[in-house]
């Protein structure tokens, strides 16, 4: 009986982002989250005393010419090999650009699957054949997965791949394979990386995206960790998530149909932030509140979005250690705006205006041509992060669309505001 240990994504030194603007925000726990995590990941390996760790890709986080974060690795995984743990890792479409990639020299106990071809490497003490193959190209859109070897008789054969399989939102399609085509090759255990989100995509045999070890932004949000396998008697007796993360990221969505007035609403919003505190267990939380339903109190809060946006922030932090990343205001109003909103009288001038605002459609490229530093901050985030969640740079993405509507509820409510005390 071994044991061994699949991650993925680790993502070293990846910035964690939506907190950065924040005087309060935890600045060192950002920066150290992605490192403290491959600790922890460290620390459960010699724990466990697993026989190997599998690392399936994006070690790197793109093109860092930093070496300190190669040396980082190193010393890592060094402090495996005085506990005769071996790494077995195969290179994905980050680690394709990183230079510290093809520089560092890499300790004896780890061995790096070729980009050219599928290679095997055998365990002999311990029955175990690793098939992979990593990523000479970032950009990588052919199916590799179908040139890996045939299993091994006899042995537990395992494959080490870096995919997006036939497709996961938010993702590239990079290495692009079916679940048939695994299965065709009859190995005991796919270990899979490139999507962040934990799925066990099969279990006979196992095939399992373990997900990234530490969630970097709000589209990453849950439990992050390592996959520890068990197995006995040469079959796979066990496979289980192991939380590795330091800070976590969460989407709390609280609906305010039923709260009448602003502080049944703040009441509601205090034990919507306690109750996924509770989720945290113990560890420190990114949190972006969604506000939601045909609230009676939608006007209110979209004329005094800025204000209460500080509110909530306060709250949160008075509850511990939770930061607020963003407030969504997606409330609806309960009625439409017709006839005579607000009692203004429906041949008033503002009336009108209250109407005309209601139905305006903002046309798609307005935002970025009216205000050219949203289109120069979109070009210069990463590719990855306008492709997950939906943060796509153009205006006809989920994105634009919600703050064109945000804006328009806003433009609505400080309009009846002022009609409301003439």
């Amino acid at each position: 009986m071994f044991t061994f240990l699949h991650a993925a994504d680790i993502h070293l030194d990846s910035p964690l982002r939506g907190l950065e603007a924040y005087a309060d925000a935890p600045v060192e726990q950002l920066r150290q989250a992605t490192r403290r995590a491959f600790d922890n990941l460290i620390d459960l390996a010699i724990e466990e005393r697993v026989a190997f760790v599998l690392l399936a890709g994006d070690l790197y986080d793109g093109d860092w010419k930093d070496y300190n974060t190669g040396l980082f690795f190193i010393n890592r995984v060094s402090r495996l090999r005085k506990a005769n743990i071996r790494v077995f890792m195969v290179s994905g479409n980050h680690d394709a650009a990183s230079q510290i990639t093809k520089a560092l020299q890499l300790p004896d106990n780890v061995h790096l699957f070729s980009t050219k071809q599928p290679g095997t490497v055998t365990i002999e003490a311990l029955g175990v054949a690793l098939h992979g193959q990593g990523y000479h190209a970032r950009g990588l859109v052919e199916n590799i997965a179908r040139n890996f070897p045939q299993p091994l008789p006899h042995y537990l054969n395992i494959g080490l791949l870096h995919t997006s399989l036939t497709g996961r939102q938010g993702h590239e399609p990079y290495a692009p394979c079916s679940l048939d085509d695994l299965l065709a090759k009859g190995y005991d255990y796919w270990a899979l990386g490139h999507i962040h989100k934990r799925e066990e995509v099969a279990d006979s045999p196992w095939i399992v995206f373990p997900g990234n070890i530490q969630g970097r932004h709000i589209h990453e949000t849950g439990a992050k960790g390592a996959t520890l396998v068990r197995v006995e008697e040469g079959r796979i007796a066990a496979v289980e998530h192991r939380e590795l993360d330091v800070l976590r990221w969460s989407l709390c969505q609280v609906d305010l149909t039923n709260c009448a007035t602003k502080d049944l609403a703040i009441e509601a919003i205090r034990q919507g932030m306690e109750s996924e505190e509770g989720r945290a267990d113990g560890r420190p939380l990114a949190l972006r509140l969604q506000l939601t339903g045909e609230s009676p109190v939608h006007a209110e809060l979209h004329r005094d979005a800025v204000p209460l946006t500080e509110e909530f922030r306060s709250l949160a932090v008075g509850l511990g250690e939770i930061w607020l990343e963003k407030v969504e205001f997606a409330t609806r109003r309960p009625v439409a705006l017709s006839g005579d909103p607000m009692g203004l009288g429906p041949e008033t001038p503002l009336a009108d205006l209250v109407q005309a605002v209601d139905r305006f459609a903002f046309q798609p490229g307005s935002i970025k041509e009216q205000i050219p530093e949203i289109a120069e901050m979109l070009n210069k985030l990463p590719p990855e992060l306008l492709h997950e969640g939906g943060l796509i740079g153009d205006d006809s993405s989920e994105w634009a669309a919600s703050l064109r509507e945000e804006v328009k509820e806003m433009l609505i409510a400080k309009l009846l505001g002022q009609g409301g005390g003439r």
